[in-house]
């Protein structure tokens, strides 16, 4: 789906166009083979670029063709209740400025109600954008950050569901942690080489969103940190709950195997102590008992039971 937005410095409100026009901006979601051809006819881009921008593992970098840049990134968005990132291709030619994305781009609604930017003025409407989804990482790294520290206040109340949350919670940040390090670099290129014209303005812009990934990065790190430990707090708590319930039984079982031992010898059908005399139960239910009663004790006082 192509859409066109024209506005100047004179325009109240954003515009959306049928057609290409100067100082336009064309924001392209879900694109087919159809609509990449027109792009590139239209602009004369590059079409093995704009295939990568649709290529679910495409990674942050930047390129420049005949005059054009071209600036990969991923945005995060949660797809069907799970959080994942899509790559989003940035182009900046000469007389427009152009998005592509392999997803529906959510944050799109809110930055068009806002009505903060200007088409024409094509490298600070990339950097509004570019801080947007900054934001978002930030978002979704705080609000798992939280999930996180909640959890590690109840280890001993964790069970399978919260593992498996914590699993893709680690998948999660995996993913954010490569976008984000690859990103730091493609800003690092734009502030060292004269691949857009940069003013002052946008020179400090660029290095506000450099700083607050590096925050980002440092936090992903620390989440995943955390989420190991958890897992190996985990681990160990289970292990130790095992090891438990398996000296219990172990101790249950000797207590009760002498009492069986002593039954079995006085169930044997031959001449034994005792077995004509009337006392003959008292007696051996009464050894039965104290030694029973022994082992428990023992057991007890050894910290076995």
């Amino acid at each position: 789906m192509i859409k066109i937005y024209y506005r100047n410095l004179r325009d109240k409100k954003i515009q959306t166009l049928d057609s290409y026009r100067v100082g336009s901006w064309t924001h392209v979601e879900e694109p087919t083979e159809e609509e990449l051809q027109k792009l590139t006819e239209t602009y004369g881009l590059d079409l093995s670029l704009l295939h990568d921008a649709i290529d679910q593992y495409e990674v942050p970098r930047m390129e420049e063709e005949d005059g054009i840049v071209y600036i990969f990134s991923r945005f995060p968005f949660n797809k069907n209740n799970q959080i994942t990132t899509s790559p989003i291709l940035f182009i900046i030619e000469n007389e427009n400025f152009i998005t592509i994305t392999k997803d529906k781009f959510p944050l799109l609604d809110g930055f068009m109600k806002q009505h903060v930017f200007y088409t024409t003025q094509k490298t600070k409407l990339f950097l509004q954008l570019f801080a947007l989804i900054n934001a978002s990482f930030n978002t979704y790294l705080h609000t798992i950050s939280r999930e996180t520290r909640s959890s590690s206040y109840q280890l001993e109340k964790i069970n399978n569901k919260d593992i498996a949350l914590f699993v893709g919670y680690e998948r999660v940040l995996n993913d954010f942690h490569l976008a984000l390090v690859r990103t730091n670099a493609v800003l690092n290129n734009l502030l060292s080489h004269n691949y857009i014209r940069l003013f002052e303005d946008d020179r400090d812009l660029i290095e506000d969103i450099f700083l607050n990934n590096d925050q980002l990065i440092q936090l992903s790190k620390e989440n995943l940190r955390s989420i190991v430990n958890i897992r190996d707090a985990y681990s160990t708590i289970m292990t130790n709950n095992t090891n438990r319930v398996i000296r219990f039984f172990t101790s249950i079982t000797v207590i009760l195997t002498i009492p069986t031992i002593i039954a079995s010898i006085y169930g044997m059908n031959v001449a034994l102590p005792y077995q004509d005399s009337p006392m003959a139960f008292i007696i051996v239910m009464t050894m039965i008992i104290v030694i029973s009663v022994g082992l428990i004790i023992m057991f007890l006082k050894n910290d076995w039971l």
